[in-house]
């Protein structure tokens, strides 16, 4: 089991397949791209499988998620995705991508076990994705989404961030979309976790922001029942239901007190949460003939030592060296 200090079990688990993307979008990377890990560095699909399999079988991670960078440019992906499934027990298993490449791979991902998707499309606007992304490929991730709806890869979860004088007036639009296709709309704040250090918590748009903006278009009522626990995601009923919508508020309403994830960067480190500025080296340890339970050992030290918090709220918070992209989604 992966216990910290604070009591809390690691139970899901976040595994970046690949540092490279195939978009540039202005709040995760520079236009030019980043300087990617060198193939030697990445896990193998043999590693992330061992790795993975520790996790499951010795750690009591019951919900898997592959990220990237942009998982879909991982040639093994499929493969990695089927050996995972044929785990006991079977992970929950779920890929968070920008839809590039979706159309023509939804049907083998689900096939090969894998349950759904979260695709990031931060507007409806052709023009303004261009902005974003700095790339042309918004009819891409629109085709990305149908054909990981058509393949069952439900629900379909479509992550948003909005950015003010681009797309912050979006919010109400999106989810008449969301809710027309029968997707499940999130709205995430956007984080400091851009290579480029740019980000400024005082020109953010808020999970407050966002709410209100739906408001002016759809009836909000907050998801009652069970406690949120550790989803990042706080949900409203849209319209009476059954549609739902989600914020996750990582800077101005945090679930720390409740983080259940453990993280595993494409090149082998184990990453407490995504602001941790440590990690622990598990590719090195694969690589020196590590056993089993020897590997699992070092990941429990890794996650018994997770901080209460992320840190955003501490005046002297400084930001990982890693991108987004690096640590995985």
């Amino acid at each position: 089991m992966l216990i910290d200090t604070y009591g809390r079990v690691a139970t899901d688990l976040r595994v970046s397949l690949t540092d490279k993307c195939n978009l540039r979008c202005t709040y995760c990377m520079p236009e030019e791209g980043l300087q990617w890990l060198a193939k030697p560095d990445l896990l193998t699909d043999d590693e992330i499988v061992r790795l993975v399999r520790i996790a499951v079988t010795r750690l009591g991670v019951s919900d898997v998620r592959f990220t990237g960078g942009e998982p879909l440019l991982r040639p093994g992906l499929v493969g990695i995705v089927e050996r995972c499934a044929a785990l006991t027990p079977r992970p929950r298993m779920s890929l968070t991508t920008n839809g590039i490449g979706l159309k023509r791979t939804a049907a083998a991902l689900k096939a090969a076990g894998l349950d759904r998707v979260n695709v990031s499309l931060d507007t409806l606007r052709r023009d303004v994705f261009k902005t974003l992304t700095r790339r042309d490929r918004h009819q891409d991730v629109l085709d990305g989404l149908a054909a990981a709806h058509e393949a069952g890869l439900t629900p379909v979860k479509v992550n948003t961030v909005l950015m003010p004088g681009l797309n912050g007036d979006e919010a109400p639009a999106l989810l008449a979309w969301a809710v027309r296709h029968g997707y499940e709309l999130r709205f995430i704040e956007q984080m400091p976790l851009d290579a480029q250090h740019g980000w400024k918590r005082d020109g953010m748009i808020t999970a407050g922001d966002i709410l209100q903006s739906l408001s002016t278009r759809f009836t909000l009522t907050e998801e009652g029942g069970e406690e949120r626990g550790s989803a990042p995601a706080e949900r409203w009923i849209v319209d009476g239901g059954p549609h739902r919508v989600g914020v996750i508020a990582s800077v101005t309403r945090p679930f720390c007190s409740a983080c259940d994830r453990t993280r595993l960067t494409a090149d082998g480190q184990v990453r407490t949460c995504l602001f941790a500025r440590e990690e622990t080296d598990l590719r090195a340890a694969l690589r020196s003939d590590a056993t089993d339970e020897a590997v699992a050992t070092l990941w429990k030290l890794a996650m018994w030592g997770k901080k209460a918090g992320s840190g955003l709220d501490d005046p002297a918070f400084l930001q990982p060296d890693r991108p987004m992209s690096a640590i995985g989604g």
